[in-house]
């Protein structure tokens, strides 16, 4: 699936299902929640800390795809094509970063 179709996907799953958006501010604080929930997880299963027998069942995948749902309802609700701009920012970076990246000795 491709970003206009998984945006236009969630806001098809809004109408049916979920009867409106929440409103911005209430999406920002959701993201923030699932991108912690995306924090927790990789903290203690790939950082130093030690992982809680209660975070083990826990799913990265699904903790990131609610970060990918919310980031599309925000997307749909402000009016930004996604996937024209996530384009753009490939672009931008290629052209930025490439060098650098390259370049840097700590990645060697």
């Amino acid at each position: 699936m491709d970003i206009k179709n998984a945006q236009q996907a969630v806001d098809e799953w809004i109408k049916q299902h979920g009867v409106r958006y929440f409103n911005e501010l209430t999406n920002m604080a959701q993201l923030t929640e699932e991108v912690g929930e995306v924090a927790r997880i990789i903290a203690r299963r790939y950082g130093e800390q030690s992982e809680k027998e209660s975070d083990k069942h826990k799913d990265l995948a699904e903790e990131l795809a609610d970060v990918i749902f919310v980031v599309l309802c925000l997307a749909n609700q402000t009016g930004v094509d996604l996937e024209k701009a996530f384009q753009k920012k490939l672009e931008l970076k290629t052209k930025r970063d490439h060098d650098r990246h390259h370049s840097n000795e700590k990645l060697k």
